[in-house]
């Protein structure tokens, strides 16, 4: 045992007294060691490293002895004799060890000074044991009030370490601490949150936004057990074990963890969980054991283990350490689950109905499906709780809460910023709001330069930027709402990382004409989006699979995109063969992949563009790749309870290949045809295209939009059409700049367009659309 200074010496040197004490009675230091083990003070200290100290203390014990005894030669006083005749049957069982000639080196042993002194004092002079050992007696006065001390400080040190547990002090033996010679990153928490060396932020449940369902079932089953732990206990049911937090990164979850340990105001230990990885074998256990033994020891605690997923990975893909660690934190956490009753204390006590004695324990990670599947059972991880991208009306809350504190010139319109981020979560939020802060800086500073500069001609930019500003140019300092509309152009969502597209700002007017499909789309998804409660109130099965169908040009991946502007969702435009892949088994993960993130970003609208590439027919030759990723895409279809929230768009130009199984009801059940537009759709698809176009006076939009020339025209062939009469224009730049007439399109360069632009659907395409509209609408009713 390692003598320390303060209180660690003062143990040691009462377990040398017990020792001494105990030698009369016991001669081995076997008999000694369980001895002393049964004691309350010892009997949780552990075993081996308790045992090394016992015999070295016992053996500096009997050297001490035996020279004393040696240097008397039978000589001695009546008193010596009488202590030597006591001590002579104990020393003939002493057992000899290797370990005694090294002694003199253990910090326990008397240096070589206080051994040269006895030794002398033994031989040249006669010892007497006094009747009351005035030395022993002050250090039994000092222990007693060191420890009165440490009670009242409730220190825990190095070795000797007091334990308060239910208004019982324990003294414990702290020989193990975090082994591998490696440093541990435990916050150790106290009361009301805080962490030892670290600081947790103060945010509470108010300050979150965009969560309200979240946060209401932590107060239900987590700040209930804190504030009122004799309910559970009255009620014989045990509180929650444990919380899983999972989302994309960015969502909210460790603030969420932090908020919980403020809320309840218990010990928080907070660590990642790479940082519980050791190189050494066993230390990585022993780190698991030394976290959860310290949370136990000061319950009700909070144990959060952060990015979990790296050291909870399913245990068929692990082995070695791996496996090891997995089956140690669900050891722990099972451990940590019993609701602790003290053995001495009585049934009615107060205290015991006062205080909660349980561990939660809250893990936080991106990926759930990587953990291993006994973690995810009760009694381990009870609630998981995933926190998704926010929607429009999540993005409000939260946008209301970060602008809260922020100076802003005028109203700032939040609804419109809200609905300009699709796919930003909490952390995005975060950055636009400090994005446009540093725009509305830089934006001061710049218009500061020009007013200095004309002020004083010889002034260097670097002392406009480090000069200080006046409080006059401090209070006229504030953020615009241009400032927040140019941050969103620089800011990229973590979403778009994840695989997320930007929602595109296409509106229903850019699309022109289509006016059966916009009612259409408008019914099943658009309303069901924007008012959610009326259609669950009303129990209303929609649709949530579509198939959008017709002759190449139409407008088909156009109308997708804006869907999903107009409803305000999630979008992920998913291009069929990007999906894929020459390895075994890669593609039908891709699916679930996509599938996945959806669901935990709802309201989402998966488009998958040129889907008859990824569902053919089955049993074709050689179609066996093809074959399995559809089957994976059929699964993920099939029951929309596992899709609520998840509309699926497909759109192909050979609805003829695709395989039956996936146009039946609850896939992509509701096939929508995408004609030719007609002469008038014709003409609202120009007005469309030449809204950000300058066109001339002499321009009759409607009289080209319905000439013979347009006849069998797609929405890109006018597109092309427009294009192709912007330059025309172009080329008569020079002569517009020499004659200072403006640049224009005029209707002479759309007849230079239609001469150059054909149709690009044959009439022959046009009839086979038609007949397999017919035969569609036919088979369905």
């Amino acid at each position: 045992m390692r003598k320390t200074s303060g209180n660690g010496g003062e143990n040691l040197r009462r377990l040398r007294f017990d020792v001494e004490s105990a030698m009369k009675k016991h001669s081995t230091v076997e008999e000694l060691v369980e001895h002393l083990f049964s004691q309350p003070l010892y009997n949780r200290c552990k075993r081996r490293p308790f045992a090394k100290s016992v015999e070295r203390i016992f053996e500096v014990l009997r050297r001490r002895n035996n020279a004393v005894d040696g240097s008397d030669g039978g000589r001695g006083t009546p008193v010596a004799n009488k202590r030597r005749k006591a001590n002579e049957v104990p020393r003939r069982s002493w057992p000899l060890s290797s370990e005694a000639s090294a002694s003199s080196s253990d910090p326990a042993a008397p240096s070589s000074n206080e051994e040269a002194s006895s030794a002398m004092d033994a031989i040249y002079e006669e010892k007497f044991e006094p009747d009351v050992d005035l030395t022993r007696s002050l250090m039994r006065e000092k222990l007693c009030k060191k420890s009165q001390e440490s009670r009242s400080r409730g220190k825990v040190e190095q070795v000797m370490e007091v334990e308060i547990l239910d208004d019982k002090v324990q003294l414990m033996n702290e020989l193990g601490k975090l082994s591998g010679g490696g440093q541990s990153n435990i916050s150790g928490g106290s009361k009301g949150g805080g962490v030892s060396g670290e600081e947790i932020s103060k945010r509470m449940f108010r300050d979150f936004g965009g969560i309200d369902g979240a946060i209401e079932e932590l107060r239900r089953k987590v700040l209930l057990p804190f504030c009122h732990p004799e309910l559970p206990r009255k009620l014989g049911v045990k509180p929650v074990t444990g919380i899983l937090l999972h989302g994309p990164p960015g969502c909210g979850k460790t603030s969420l963890a932090e908020a919980i340990a403020n809320e309840t105001e218990a010990s928080f230990y907070r660590i990642s969980a790479p940082a519980l990885v050791s190189g050494v074998s066993g230390a990585s256990e022993e780190n698991i054991r030394d976290l959860f033994s310290k949370a136990e020891r000061t319950a009700p605690s909070i144990v959060f283990i952060d990015e979990i997923d790296a050291v909870a990975a399913k245990r068929e893909n692990s082995r070695g350490m791996e496996l090891r660690i997995v089956t140690q934190l669900i050891t722990c956490m099972d451990e940590s689950s019993k609701l602790a009753k003290p053995a001495d204390l009585s049934v009615g006590s107060s205290s015991s109905a006062s205080k909660s004695h349980y561990v939660l324990v809250i893990g936080a990670t991106n990926r759930p499906d990587a953990l291993d599947p006994a973690l995810r059972r009760p009694g381990r991880f009870d609630r998981e709780i995933a926190l998704g991208v926010p929607d429009e009306y999540a993005r409000i809350q939260i946008l209301s809460k970060l602008t809260c504190n922020l100076k802003v010139e005028g109203a700032l319109d939040i609804s419109k910023i809200a609905r300009s981020t699709p796919g930003f979560v909490g952390a995005d939020l975060e950055a636009l709001c400090n994005e446009a802060g540093y725009l509305a800086m830089n934006r001061i500073m710049d218009k500061r330069k020009i007013v200095l500069s004309k002020e004083h001609e010889s002034v260097s930019c670097e002392e406009i930027w480090r000069s200080p500003l006046s409080n006059e140019e401090l209070e006229l300092t504030s953020m615009t709402v241009s400032d927040f509309e140019e941050a969103i152009k620089i800011i990229q969502p973590c979403s778009k990382r994840e695989g997320f597209s930007d929602v595109p700002n296409v509106k229903w007017d850019d699309v022109g004409g289509l006016h059966s499909l916009r009612e259409e789309l408008d019914r099943h998804i658009i309303k069901p989006l924007r008012f959610p409660d009326v259609y669950k109130s009303l129990g209303f099965n929609l649709e949530t699979g579509f198939l959008l169908y017709g002759p190449p040009g139409c407008g088909k991946t156009l109308i997708a995109k804006a869907v999903a502007s107009e409803a305000g969702a999630n979008f992920m435009h998913i291009k069929g063969p990007e999906l894929l892949s020459k390895y075994v088994g890669e593609s039908e993960l891709a699916v679930r992949t996509i599938f996945s993130r959806a669901r935990t970003c709802s309201p989402c609208i998966l488009f998958f563009d040129e889907v008859d590439s990824l569902t053919t027919r089955r049993g074709k030759e050689g179609g066996w790749v093809v074959e399995r990723l559809l089957n994976q895409l059929l699964i993920e279809l099939d029951g929309a309870g596992r899709r609520n929230g998840v509309y699926v768009i497909g759109a192909t130009n050979r609805p003829d290949v695709i395989d039956p199984a996936l146009l039946r009801s609850g896939r992509l059940g509701k096939l929508l045809y995408v004609p030719l537009p007609s002469p008038d759709e014709r003409v609202m698809i120009l007005k469309a295209l030449a809204r950000n176009k300058l066109l001339d006076a002499d321009v009759d939009l409607m009289a080209i939009g319905t000439d013979v020339a347009c006849e069998s025209f797609s929405g890109a062939d006018l597109s092309a059409l427009m294009n192709e009469a912007v330059l025309a224009a172009v080329e008569e730049i020079p002569l517009t700049r020499s004659s200072g007439v403006p640049l224009a399109i005029k209707a002479t360069h759309f007849k230079k367009a239609l001469e150059k632009i054909s149709p690009s659907v044959s009439n022959e395409q046009i009839e086979y659309y038609k007949l397999l509209s017919k035969r569609f609408k036919a088979s369905r009713g």
